[in-house]
């Protein structure tokens, strides 16, 4: 009897505001529907208030799973991260929503995003590590055949030539650096690579050039002449093929008969790589 009547006074004695919020009376959900929680959520992330917009798509994801308006706030979610700039959490996000509903009206869009997400993330420099432009390619190639008539297409095939475009760059970068070294036969399998992955690229001009070149310098003059074919389709101004013809009407190389160590390509400087050790 004493210990209830100490716990009774104790309740009493709590002021009436934290009872309030304890019990969920007052608090920002109280008496508020899920629906009502999603659209003040909207609104929140289209001001800019991310954190306060999390927190109601959260709610309504996680205390209102059997009302068909969570699998937006799900949606919902993916989206204010990837507002705030936050690829990789909104990466996630879009995966999760894919793999939980994987045939939702909006898996094109989803699949949009989760490409947009992944391709944000990799760096503008042809010389940096590209993996990620890549893997934007993955995600969206095949879109077309995937989605058919989905309003997104315009825009996967927009980034997804830019993407291209920016790992023909990268290809391009490396072969220079081995023409550099005289390298040829490293630069005929990367120019190769070019122009067989990316033929729709700004670069394949180039590409054709520079492999004419390589297979001439290789003594590969039949090879030189096709490239150099392939190159006129593409030169309308006829200044590569002008530079080609040049080193076209000097003798041909001879291909080496053993195999020179030349340092891979690598970004960040140049150093020669130390021996093994024995």
């Amino acid at each position: 009897m004493r210990f209830a009547l100490i716990a009774a006074l104790l309740f009493a004695s709590v002021p009436a505001s934290a009872q309030s919020v304890r019990s969920g009376v007052g608090s920002r959900y109280a008496k508020m529907s899920p629906v009502e929680i999603y659209e003040r959520g909207l609104r929140s992330m289209r001001r800019g208030y991310y954190t306060k917009a999390l927190e109601d798509f959260n709610r309504v994801r996680n205390y209102h799973r059997d009302d068909p308006i969570s699998v937006k706030a799900q949606l919902a979610i993916a989206d204010v991260y990837f507002k705030k700039h936050d690829y990789e959490q909104a990466r996630f996000a879009y995966e999760e929503f894919a793999t939980y509903h994987p045939r939702h009206e909006n898996l094109d869009y989803v699949t949009f995003q989760i490409g947009m997400s992944i391709y944000k993330r990799a760096p503008l420099a042809a010389g940096r590590d590209q993996t990620a432009t890549r893997s934007a390619v993955n995600i969206w190639s095949g879109f077309p055949a995937r989605f058919p008539g989905s309003t997104y297409a315009s825009e996967v095939e927009k980034y997804l030539g830019r993407a291209r475009n920016r790992l023909a760059r990268k290809e391009l970068r490396i072969a220079r650096f081995y023409e550099d070294r005289q390298a040829w036969g490293a630069v005929q399998g990367r120019t190769e690579v070019l122009v067989r992955r990316f033929p729709e690229s700004e670069y394949v001009p180039e590409a054709y050039a520079l492999l004419a070149i390589a297979r001439h310098a290789w003594g590969d003059v039949q090879g030189a002449q096709e490239a150099r074919q392939n190159l006129v389709a593409f030169d309308d101004s006829g200044t590569l093929v002008a530079k080609v013809d040049r080193h076209l009407a000097r003798p041909p190389g001879e291909r080496p008969r053993e195999e020179v160590f030349i340092r891979p390509y690598r970004v960040r400087g140049l150093m020669p790589q130390a021996p093994p050790s024995r």
